[in-house]
């Protein structure tokens, strides 16, 4: 974060998507922090498969998937004490409730809309920080209170996972280019098994191919036959 200029505070606001775009949605409250994070922590992740091979003492590890994003905010505080101020141009304010921030961020973050339900998508702004994602956990650690036992500070830990609409799946998949879309033609000696693994060093997508192609038989290929190896997905 800069450390000039006025203070950033962390934003969390609803989303709404239209036509594989995502944008904030103007209509609904947004949530804003009294006191920012203590940190955040992003987490990226990559699987892989190992096709073991008939004959090989060991297995070739191939590139699988890329995972989601995780983003955790750590140790963002709700605090009633009357010590921070909601509105930093007020002289006098009274402090809102902890109850009701928690109630503004769940409403944000945790509660569905609509009839699809799933988590709401947010966005996550603080500083130079701009993530889309939907809550994963959402954890309260209650460290103060009134003699009465009412909440004046609270912890909170959000983990959220990356958002990302179909369309911005399959720009950044790159269905298009030259090196995952194939028309290939049959030539004497070819195997179904053998042309996937030319094409996506695998051969275990023969099934999905015979499929794709409508072939009866795929363990008999005619030479000058014309297939059709799609994207991987």
């Amino acid at each position: 974060m800069s450390l000039g200029g006025a203070k950033a505070l962390l934003t969390i606001s609803p989303c709404v998507v239209n036509n594989g775009k995502i944008s904030v949605d103007g209509s609904l409250k947004k949530f804003e922090a009294m006191i920012n994070p203590a940190g955040y922590e992003q987490t990226f992740k990559l699987s892989y498969s190992k096709n073991k091979v008939l004959g090989q003492p060991g297995t070739e590890t191939k590139y699988d998937a890329s995972h989601p994003e995780k983003f955790v905010l750590k140790e963002l505080i709700l605090d009633a004490t009357g010590a921070v101020s909601a509105n930093p141009l007020s002289v006098v304010s009274d402090p809102v409730p902890v109850k009701e921030q928690i109630e503004l961020l769940k409403d944000v973050v945790y509660r569905y809309r609509g009839t699809k339900h799933e988590a709401p998508i947010v966005q996550l702004k603080w500083g130079e920080l701009l993530f889309y994602g939907r809550v994963e956990s959402l954890k309260f650690d209650y460290t103060l209170f009134k003699p009465s036992g009412v909440p004046l500070r609270a912890k909170v830990t959000l983990a959220f996972v990356e958002y990302q609409s179909k369309e911005e799946i399959s720009k950044e998949a790159g269905q298009e280019s030259p090196d995952l879309t194939h028309l290939i033609e049959v030539k004497a000696g070819d195997t179904l098994p053998l042309l996937c693994y030319r094409i996506y060093q695998d051969c275990n997508y023969y099934i999905d191919v015979a499929k794709i192609n409508r072939l009866t038989d795929f363990r008999d290929l005619k030479p000058g036959t014309k297939l059709q190896f799609p994207p991987l997905n």
